[in-house]
């Protein structure tokens, strides 16, 4: 058993988490963007987390996603 059995398979974790993250930051971003100029996309994530959101609701959401306005709780 050398030393490259053992380096190998630790940069390639390594190698790999890197890349699954910067991947998901990438999806996300996307996700997000698609979410500001889409209302339906927005309401149907709405949906999912359990919110029905009335047209004046979806509107507010709408405004405070494009200027990033988000409340810290």
């Amino acid at each position: 058993m050398s030393a490259w059995d053992i380096i190998i398979p630790i940069v390639t974790l390594v190698v790999g988490l890197i890349g699954g993250f910067a991947g998901g930051v990438f999806y996300l971003r996307g996700q997000l963007t698609k979410m500001r100029n889409d209302p339906e996309m927005l309401q149907k994530v709405a949906k999912q987390m359990g919110y029905n959101l009335n047209k004046q609701q979806l509107q507010r959401a709408q405004q405070m996603m494009k200027r990033g306005n988000f409340r810290q709780k």
